[in-house]
Order: C-alpha cells, then sequence, then structure tokens
C-alpha cells in the first residue's frame, strides 16, 4: 500500500495543457492582467502538469511562459508564481544559487534545503544546479564557506544518506556513546565524529541512537549541540536533528520564524510553501497548530496582503480547526516531546552573578557621590547595581544605611525616575520583597492584571511562594492569600488560592500513579466543563512538575489528544490562562518566560511591568536559559529585541541599558 497523499496540491483532473496555456496568454493579454486567473489556474495543477503548460505555451504562442508572467507581475506575488512555474530540482537550485551569489551568503536558506531534502531530491537538486548555471555546486560551496560548516554541507550533498528503515541495532549504542564522548565528555568538540554520523545514517538509526544519547545525557542531544557548538555549523547540526526527528515540524518552525518577530521573511516562507505544497503541507499545519496553538492559515492571513496572500492560502489548502484529534504521526510526535520534557535534566543558567572584588562600603559611597549635588550619575548607579547579585545589593543597603545613615531606596526614588526608577528598585528589593510588590501592582487599581499572578504563581518554586506570602503580610497588613480572594473570583480565584499554598508536591513521576491521572484527565474530558475543570485543577495544581511531564505524556495515549488543544477548546477566560500556563510551564519553563517577554514587547507599547517583573526575577535564576528559547522561538536574540522594542519610550536610553545589562549579552 503506497503512502497516504499529505500534500495540499494534487494533479488537477480532466487536464488539458493548451486549455491552460490559453487561459495563461488571455489573463494576461491587453491592459492589465488578470491576476486572480492566473492565481487560480497555477496553484490548482501539480508542478508537473505546470511544466506541460509551459511547453504548449511555447507551441501555441512561441513565448516562453516564465518570461511573460515576469513582464506581467510584479513583487512577492511575481516571485511566487514565477517559482511555481519551475521543477522542483530547478527552484531549489535557484534558491542555493541566489543564496550563494553577491557579496554575503545567506547560510539559513542552504542549512534549510540541504537539511531537509532525500537523497533523490539532492541528486536531481545538483543535476539541475549544473544544468542551470553551468558550474558545479559542490565547488561553488567550497568557494563559499569554510570549516566546519562547509565539511557538512559537502557530506549531504553527496546524497548518500543510508535509506529510511535501514538501522544497525549493535551500532546504535555506539553511536550514542561515540556522540556522547565527542562532546560532552570531553573539554572542546571532536566535530569529525559528529558530521560522519549525522550526515550518513538512516533517519530511522538516527532516531534510536537520539533516544539513546538522551539515557547517557540526560539531555536531548539538540541540547548538547546547542552548549558544543557554534555559528552556522550549530545551527545546521540542528537543522538536520530537527529533521531527522520530524520534517515536517522543522518546516512548522520555519514558517513561523519567518511571520515572527522583526518583518517577514518573505523569501523563506515563498521557498517552504511551494515546496512542500505537494509533499507534507498537511503535516507540517498539524505541527504548527500544535507548537504555536494557531493555524498557519491564519497566520499566512495576518502576516501577508493581496494576490500573494491569496496564493500562499491556496497553497496552504485550508484553515485547521483549533482542537482536532491527531493523525498518528503528530500523536507520535506530541507524545516524543513529551517524553524528551520528561527525560532532560535541565541546567540553569543566570546572567546575572555576584561581583568579586567587591566592597559593600566602597559601592555605598560611590552611589552617594552619584546622587549627591546637582544632577544623578545613572551611569555609575547602573553598573554598580546591575552587575551585583541580590545578595550583594542587600549588603550595599545595609552598609549605606549604618555609613551615611541614609535609607537608599529613598535616594534612588527621588533622583531616579519612569521605567529606570522602577527597574532600579526592583533590583534592589529583595526576591521576597519584589514578588510581593508586583502581586500587589497587579491586584492594585481599576483591572486586575491576571497574566501576571498567573505568571508569578505558576513560575515560583513552593520556598518562594512562602517567602513571597510571608513578605506580602509584612509589607501589606493582609494576607496575600486574602487579597487574592477579593480581588479575583470563581474558579479562577480557588486556582490562584491552591497555587498560593506553596504546597506542590516535589520529587520526581511516580510512573503508575502518572498512568491513572491521565485516565483521570482523558475521562473529564467527556464530563461537564464544571466537572472538568475541577479535575484539571486538582491534579495540574497540586503534583510535581517531573510527575505532570510524565501525565501529560501518557495523556496523549490515552485520549489521542494533546492537553493544550483540550484546555484551549474547552475552557475559557481567566480559568484557560492559568491551566495554560502551568502547562507550559511544566513542559518548558524557559519557553513559556521566553515568551511572556515576546509579547510584553511586541505589538503596540510595551508593556514594560511585565519586561520589568521577567529580567529582575530571572536574572539569577535562568535568564540565559530564556535567552536561548527566545532566539530559538523567534529567530532573533532577545536583546536585540529589547534593543529595537524599547527604543520608542526610553529617550535617554539609561532604562534600556539596565536591561540589555541583564540580558547578559548578544546571542
Amino acid at each position: 500500500m503506497g503512502k497516504e497523499f499529505r500534500g495540499t496540491v494534487r494533479e488537477a483532473p480532466d487536464f488539458d495543457p493548451s486549455a491552460d496555456a490559453e487561459t495563461l496568454y488571455n489573463a494576461m493579454k491587453g491592459i492589465g492582467s488578470d491576476k486572480e486567473a492566473i492565481l487560480d489556474l497555477v496553484t490548482n495543477r501539480s508542478n508537473a502538469q505546470r511544466q506541460e503548460i509551459v511547453k504548449a505555451y511555447k507551441s501555441s504562442y512561441g513565448k516562453d511562459l516564465i518570461d511573460d508572467l515576469k513582464y506581467e507581475l510584479t513583487g512577492k506575488f511575481e516571485r511566487l508564481i514565477v517559482s511555481l512555474m519551475r521543477p522542483s530540482p530547478y527552484h531549489d537550485a535557484k534558491e542555493i544559487h541566489d543564496a550563494l551569489k553577491g557579496a554575503g551568503t545567506d547560510e539559513k536558506c542552504l542549512i534549510e534545503i540541504l537539511a531537509s531534502r532525500n537523497n533523490q531530491q539532492i541528486l536531481d537538486l545538483v543535476e539541475a544546479y549544473k544544468d542551470a548555471y553551468g558550474s558545479d555546486l559542490e565547488e561553488d560551496i567550497i568557494g563559499d564557506t569554510s570549516g566546519h560548516f562547509k565539511k557538512m554541507l559537502i557530506v549531504l550533498l553527496q546524497g548518500t544518506r543510508e535509506e529510511p528503515g535501514v538501522v544497525y541495532p549493535e551500532l546504535v549504542d555506539e553511536d550514542a556513546q561515540a556522540l556522547f564522548e565527542a562532546g560532552e565528555a570531553q573539554w572542546g568538540t571532536e566535530e569529525s565524529i559528529f558530521i560522519m554520523l549525522l550526515g550518513n545514517r538512516s533517519v530511522s538509526h538516527l532516531q534510536m541512537v537520539f533516544d539513546k544519547y538522551q539515557e547517557i545525557a540526560e539531555k536531548p542531544i539538540e541540547d548538547s549541540i546547542k552548549s558544543e557548538l557554534s555559528g552556522d555549523f550549530e545551527r545546521l547540526m540542528l537543522a538536520i536533528v530537527q529533521c531527522i526527528r520530524s520534517v515536517p515540524m522543522y518546516f512548522a518552525k520555519r514558517l513561523y520564524k519567518s511571520m515572527k518577530g522583526l518583518g517577514t521573511q518573505d523569501n523563506t516562507l515563498i521557498r517552504i510553501m511551494i515546496s512542500r505544497s505537494e509533499i507534507d503541507m498537511l503535516d507540517i499545519r498539524e505541527c504548527f497548530r500544535m507548537r504555536y496553538e494557531k493555524s498557519l492559515y491564519n497566520m499566512i492571513k495576518e502576516d501577508t496582503s493581496g494576490d500573494y496572500k491569496r496564493t500562499l492560502l491556496a497553497l496552504c489548502g485550508g484553515d485547521d480547526d483549533l482542537a482536532g484529534e491527531f493523525f498518528p504521526e503528530a500523536a507520535q510526535l506530541a507524545y516524543k516531546m513529551w517524553e524528551i520534557s520528561a527525560m532532560t535534566k535541565v541546567q540553569l543558567r543566570p546572567t546575572i552573578r555576584p561581583a568579586e572584588d567587591y566592597d559593600p562600603a566602597d559601592d555605598a559611597q560611590n552611589l552617594r557621590k552619584a546622587m549627591k549635588g546637582f544632577g544623578t550619575d545613572e551611569d555609575t548607579i547602573i553598573n554598580i547595581v546591575a552587575n551585583r547579585s541580590n545578595e550583594q545589593r542587600q549588603e550595599i543597603r545595609q552598609a549605606f544605611k549604618s555609613l551615611l545613615g541614609r535609607d537608599l531606596m529613598k535616594d534612588l526614588k527621588s533622583e531616579l525616575s519612569k521605567n529606570l526608577e522602577r527597574l532600579i528598585i526592583g533590583l534592589m528589593l529583595t526576591p521576597a520583597d519584589f514578588d510581593a510588590k508586583m502581586m500587589r501592582k497587579a491586584m492594585e487599581g481599576a483591572g486586575t492584571d491576571e497574566h501576571a499572578l498567573i505568571e508569578i504563581l505558576v513560575t515560583r518554586t513552593n520556598e518562594e511562594i512562602h517567602a513571597m506570602n510571608s513578605a506580602y503580610k509584612h509589607a501589606y497588613k493582609k494576607s496575600l492569600e486574602e487579597a487574592l480572594q477579593s480581588d479575583t473570583s470563581g474558579r479562577f480565584c480557588q486556582i490562584l488560592t491552591a497555587l498560593v499554598q506553596g504546597a506542590r508536591e516535589e520529587g520526581p513521576a511516580d510512573f503508575d500513579r502518572a498512568l491513572v491521572d491521565a485516565q483521570d484527565l482523558a475521562d473529564a474530558c467527556n464530563e461537564d466543563s464544571d466537572e472538568m475543570q475541577m479535575k484539571f485543577m486538582s491534579i495540574l495544581c497540586t503534583r510535581s512538575f517531573p510527575h505532570l511531564r510524565r501525565v501529560f505524556q501518557e495523556f496523549v495515549r490515552c485520549s489521542n489528544k494533546d492537553i493544550e488543544q483540550i484546555i484551549k477548546k474547552e475552557m475559557s477566560g481567566d480559568v484557560k490562562q492559568a491551566m495554560y500556563a502551568i502547562v507550559r510551564s511544566v513542559k518548558n519553563q524557559p519557553n513559556y518566560l521566553a515568551d511572556r517577554l515576546y509579547k510584553a514587547m511586541k505589538g503596540v507599547g510595551t508593556d514594560d511591568r511585565a519586561l520589568i517583573r521577567i529580567m529582575v526575577s530571572r536574572s539569577e535564576k535562568d535568564l540565559f536559559n530564556i535567552r536561548k528559547e527566545f532566539k530559538e522561538t523567534h529567530d532573533c536574540s532577545l536583546h536585540e529585541f529589547i534593543e529595537v522594542e524599547t527604543m520608542v519610550g526610553d529617550t535617554s536610553g539609561d532604562y534600556r541599558k539596565t536591561l540589555l545589562m541583564l540580558c547578559g549579552g548578544e546571542d
């Protein structure tokens, strides 16, 4: 039995190339062209049929169809239609040729094409390149790239990866061990081992190697690649690993990044929509929806316009209902993602560490000097505060009082203003006082900032929640629980009350109990919404994160659904937000916080309170991890994003400068 067709563009039945050629000719005749007719016809024919239309056009009119289309159409729409008319290998060849020519190389394009194509596609591409440009692709790549990046591209260009299904069971352990010893287990990395194994073994074999690797290293191979390799070589190896795990998921991520972040990368968007429309666009759509909780169709709709948009939507082939059941590959993928999440031991890395050669008395004197007299020396204040750990800042506060008899916090408040003041004061408070203050701010005034309440309570440990509770009581003379109960209501209030107890279980997963919990959640999906919410709350608010990872993994098996989709479809309002935040945080907390930072800066105006809250509270915990996730998801570094997005409101640049120091570097 053949593999089920997973593309969105099929061969047109009753196809007549001469009639199509005439339709296109008429659409371009006279003044102006009928773009609607062109895009309708081109997106409803397979690539093989389009080649026949090109031939028929030449026979009937003695003209080159591609030249005529280029003449009649303009901009991105022209690029898209003309690219659709090329045979697939020639389309790939042109993309690679464009990526290599001129000043600077588009490495991302080289990576995407060479990491994702199978042997036959690569051999066809090499031949098409030779035919179209009269030069040897391997030589051109050698002339344009260098180092390990170049070596790996050359390996991929051979098109000699072992065929899918070829597995050497006796070598799985050995290969995993070899990769571990070439990277994690030694100083420096033995890149040649990575190149040889990842460039030649079959997809099925490498999937087993990656599972074994995870057992040995207690982290997925992606994490090791990120910490061991760098630059284009790192990006290429990550792309290869992602394609070995799931080509559709790799393309879903590439499509998301092409539309997310600063401006749309139209070349990437066009290339992927064309090259996958007859292969696996349905799978890509499913992976996109699973990972980003929105359909690819809607994202294209929001991000593009005009005939260009209409053509892309035709290639996309339809909008996906938000919460459908998984098709088999997606269910396996979701199960696998939770399994990797459950097995990974994440090493949390801060961006701010204690300063060496530090003298609190000295710092106190310098801060006083910076604030004395006319005008304030913001640079000195920022340099001291952003380069000390919180513990050191508390010692400086104490020294300031002992030596100068003054309250440092009051002095800072009177000298600084706006966001810079909020940020510096936030850094000077103890973590518990800062959290308490942030909770208070989220409940103050007319509206409640539910997102802030959820984010704080979901991402703090039991210990941090207890410390925050006593700081709140001390500062505001009432318990945080009472404050939440007077400010929120219903089921949402119950969830927050459960979380503010700081009584979440700790410790590893209990496998047998995880199966029971998963089945309970699956059964609850068939209950009325009130029963369902109660059951979800009783498990999501009390079990340890490692245990919940196992529960969510088994939930896929019990229900053939994804826990995130269920929450989005079956719940609403603040309850949905809270449950969803717990799941995201359990899955990958740095990723959840990276997303919160993105949302705080994206769109009209910056949510500075959220930006300050996360940058301050995570700088000594896991801001480095958050930075990595930000870059991975948005294809733009957190550093770059802060620079661009805080430019508008921050006239002096001091606020931005402090945030960038906390960020701790460019990725």
